[in-house]
């Protein structure tokens, strides 16, 4: 088949990578415009454009798929599929109708649940034991369309966003991998999604990494992996800000009030409203990501309140 891809950030890549390793061929990439970024503030290529140019694959970047100009160069390519994997546009019911078998897209979840931004996050706040893949035909509702195909992954206890990101990623380009032949012989099956049954995963705002030390240690623990590697948990401590990358939490009761570090050795214990929560890796303003050992050696612990 003659595949247009669309993507962007590096979870595409490795359905990217796989499409470009198969008998098909990747006639065009897009994907969004290059972004300021890093101190200097240049203007950095997405991961999908990098992986691209590397191959020798044409990359359009248009800001919008609705102007007619855009829509008549996707045209042009003739291609049989177009695989979108958090491209990042809208797009329009023109472009869905242009390739030959339509659109297809890889989502991060186990639709209907958790359809929009940031379903691998959401997954880990509910307390989820499993997720997945789901290969859906795109529709013009946001992660609404009839579902190709799907792969169950459990989620590991205390795994990060980061790491389950890194897991579905290479997940998704397998599940594709799976499907495609029957995409190509037209013998797939669609299922549709029960409306019933859908939740929205939102996407993550700065604010909800501050914990609230009120809350049982089990949620905080959740809230810790979901927002790492961004935004990253937080508190206070000392007038400072403190950032948390991981912790546990411990079945046993608190002992003190909601927040308060606990004076014991060797481990970095806060109460919490229910349990306490063992901090294992933080990370001061200024200063590197450090084991709550090495923090303990340079800030000993009192009987303090956190946040």
């Amino acid at each position: 088949m003659k595949i247009v891809f669309a993507g962007t950030p590096e979870f595409a890549v490795p359905t990217l990578e796989m499409l470009l390793e198969s008998p098909h061929d990747v006639c065009a990439v897009y994907t969004q415009p290059d972004r300021p970024a890093g101190r200097g503030w240049k203007l950095k290529p997405s991961p999908v454009k990098e992986v691209a140019q590397s191959r020798g694959v044409s990359v359009y970047q248009p800001v919008t798929l609705k102007d007619p100009e855009e829509q008549e160069r996707l045209r042009s390519f003739k291609a049989d599929l177009m695989v979108v994997v958090a491209y990042g546009l809208i797009l329009p019911q023109p472009i869905l109708e242009i390739p030959r078998l339509g659109c297809v897209n890889v989502h991060a979840s186990l639709l209907p649940r958790w359809r929009g931004a940031a379903p691998i996050q959401r997954a880990i706040l509910a307390g989820d034991e499993t997720t997945g893949i789901t290969i859906m035909k795109v529709e013009p509702r946001l992660d609404a369309g009839p579902m190709l195909h799907k792969k169950i992954c459990r989620i590991a206890p205390l795994e990060t966003a980061g790491e389950l990101h890194d897991r579905l990623a290479r997940l998704g380009a397998e599940a594709l991998a799976e499907v495609l032949p029957a995409i190509e012989a037209g013998t797939v099956r669609l299922e549709v999604q029960d409306e019933t049954q859908v939740t929205y995963a939102a996407k993550l705002e700065k604010h909800e990494a501050r914990l609230d030390w009120n809350m049982p240690a089990v949620e905080l623990e959740r809230r810790v992996r979901a927002f790492n590697p961004w935004p990253v948990a937080e508190t206070s401590y000392r007038g400072q800000t403190l950032r948390i990358w991981r912790a546990e939490s411990l079945d046993e009761p608190a002992s003190a009030e909601p927040g308060t570090l606990l004076e014991r050795d060797r481990t970095l214990d806060v109460a919490t409203g229910q349990g306490v929560l063992r901090l294992l890796e933080v990370q001061l303003p200024g200063g590197k990501r450090m084991s709550a050992q090495a923090f303990l050696n340079a800030h000993p612990v009192k009987l303090e309140r956190l946040g």
